[in-house]
């Protein structure tokens, strides 16, 4: 019985010095979250055009689509801009259906040799709507590609004052008098990169969306040197960018129709416009996204 006892105790003590040499449970992490591509906007030159772009960020907030980046030529710029400053497609769109031709046309009362149009107007409209004084302050990283007019050379704009680099991408020659800015005579960007991809690229986007305004290239009211000048751009540009955009992942080209480069009354019209060509859009992106997602999910899990 004695014997019994011991033996009892024996296993005891085994089995309680068993529990105290267990390894603790492991415990269980979160799963990590899923890598997240760096998005860039390009918005590309088109004048009244380019209230199309406010209808394409207008989708892409209610998307929920995040913007890292955006690049802009010409009205590319000054829709880019202000959107990278108030990073809301309501407020954008209260600015823009507020702006006239007159807001940013002055007009020399004495004819410029250079161009009619000053551009300080253009210039102080936007110091006026973007809180923020230079690029680098903006919240969503911002660029204006504008054209150096001796060398014929692309100029990236993505430092200084936001005005003066929205004044430059939009200076069309001809039109506006040159802006002389960083020891450069600058024109409008659309002279050799009217849609810059390359510009998003270079900068770090995963994935671009790229909005051309300028495919339709009719305008039937050429009836003036100003009216002339505008088309012949238009239709430069457009010839350029169609290489250009062919890097993109996304290409969005509203139907603006005819609208001409300097009708100003058909702002919903373009909106409408962007806003039916980004939703047709969405799913590719959608898919673009996805797929980025999973590839970089498959690298990260290869030994």
């Amino acid at each position: 019985m004695r014997y019994g006892k011991i033996v009892i105790l024996y296993l005891a003590l085994l089995f309680i010095s068993g529990c105290a040499t267990a390894h603790p449970p492991v415990p269980v992490l979160p799963a990590a979250p899923p890598p997240v591509p760096k998005i860039a906007l390009v918005l590309g030159g088109g004048a009244a055009r380019g209230f199309a772009h406010v209808g394409v960020i207008r989708v892409l907030e209610q998307e929920k689509i995040p913007i890292d980046m955006v690049m802009g030529t010409s009205v590319g710029s000054l829709i880019g801009a202000i959107y990278a400053d108030t990073r809301s497609s309501f407020d954008l769109e209260v600015i823009a259906f507020k702006l006239e031709k007159d807001d940013i046309f002055d007009f020399s009362v004495f004819s410029s040799t250079t161009g009619p149009v000053k551009g300080d107007r253009l210039e102080k409209f936007v110091q006026s709507k973007v809180k923020k004084t230079n690029i680098e302050e903006l919240p969503i990283p911002f660029a204006a590609v504008a054209t150096n007019l001796i060398t014929g050379e692309r100029v990236i704009l993505d430092q200084g004052p936001v005005g003066r680099a929205v004044r430059a991408s939009s200076s069309i020659p001809g039109v506006f008098t040159p802006v002389f800015y960083q020891n450069m005579t600058l024109v409008d960007g659309g002279v050799v990169d009217n849609v810059p991809v390359d510009v998003a690229r270079a900068k770090g986007a995963d994935i671009v969306i790229a909005v051309n305004i300028g495919k339709n290239v009719v305008d039937k009211n050429v009836n003036n040197i100003l009216d002339i000048t505008l088309q012949a751009i238009n239709i430069m540009s457009y010839e350029i960018s169609k290489f250009k955009v062919q890097g993109a992942d996304i290409l969005i080209e509203p139907n603006v129709g005819e609208v001409g480069m300097m009708d100003f009354t058909q702002k919903e019209v373009c909106m409408r416009a962007g806003i039916e060509a980004a939703q047709k859009a969405m799913p590719e992106l959608r898919k673009k996204i996805e797929a980025w997602v999973a590839q970089k999910q498959l690298i990260k899990k290869s030994p």
